[in-house]
């Protein structure tokens, strides 16, 4: 869960998260290598945007490694 929808109140108590919300906030993750507007706050979500954050710079290192070779 990403988001305490407890403490916030401007949010619909039906509300869930769409693949959409997740997709932004994998994308935003992936760029900064950080959580930028959204805060982790189970310890699941936590292992799965450093997990993420850590695919996205291999997956960089890679290409910039291929890249440096070809030269």
């Amino acid at each position: 869960m990403m988001v305490d929808a407890q403490r916030v109140r401007c949010v619909d108590p039906h509300w869930k998260p769409l693949f959409l919300d997740y997709l932004y906030v994998a994308f935003t993750n992936a760029l900064a290598f950080s959580p930028t507007d959204t805060m982790p706050i189970t310890r699941a979500a936590k292992m799965l945007m450093l997990v993420e954050a850590s695919i996205s710079f291999v997956t960089i290192a890679l290409v910039v490694s291929r890249a440096i070779n070809v030269i």
